[in-house]
């Protein structure tokens, strides 16, 4: 199942980076009755949410253990760390993890080497590389043509 089919009220998300990507996520669980929440650092990243957006906006650091308490990480299902850096979204991936007993815990990395490492861990990751190569790919065999 989609992180985005059949989002129930009884399923709390939290999303940490509201960049394009996060505000994203975050516009669609919203918009599929998700219960979400997304934090940032900077206030003004919460422009890039729908004007409908129907969950939570919180400033705060995603690596900080007060600002996860406070966004009630412990009754989250899912954590997705997307901020634009590697290092700050595996820390919180671990920390969700590890810390506060999230399951369902999903990691942005730019850096591909690194996927391989984290996915040992036990922590899901996307790589915006590989995807990317991947659909190229599958727009090349489309054509009958080979990467």
């Amino acid at each position: 199942m989609s992180l985005f089919e059949n989002s129930k009220k009884e399923k709390y998300v939290i999303v940490i980076g509201c960049g394009r990507l996060g505000a994203n996520i975050a516009n669609t669980l919203s918009d599929n009755d998700g219960d979400v929440l997304i934090m940032d650092t900077e206030k003004s990243a919460f422009r890039r949410l729908a004007s409908n957006f129907g969950g939570l906006s919180v400033v705060g650091n995603g690596t900080d253990m007060d600002d996860l308490k406070n966004a009630q990480i412990k009754r989250a299902s899912s954590v997705i760390a997307v901020t634009n850096h590697d290092n700050t979204n595996i820390m919180i991936a671990q920390m969700a993890r590890d810390v506060f007993h999230i399951e369902n815990v999903i990691a942005r990395l730019y850096d591909t080497e690194r996927e391989s490492v984290y996915q040992a861990l036990g922590i899901k990751t996307i790589c915006p590389a590989v995807l990317s190569a991947k659909e190229v790919d599958k727009i090349l065999e489309k054509r009958g043509e080979k990467v």
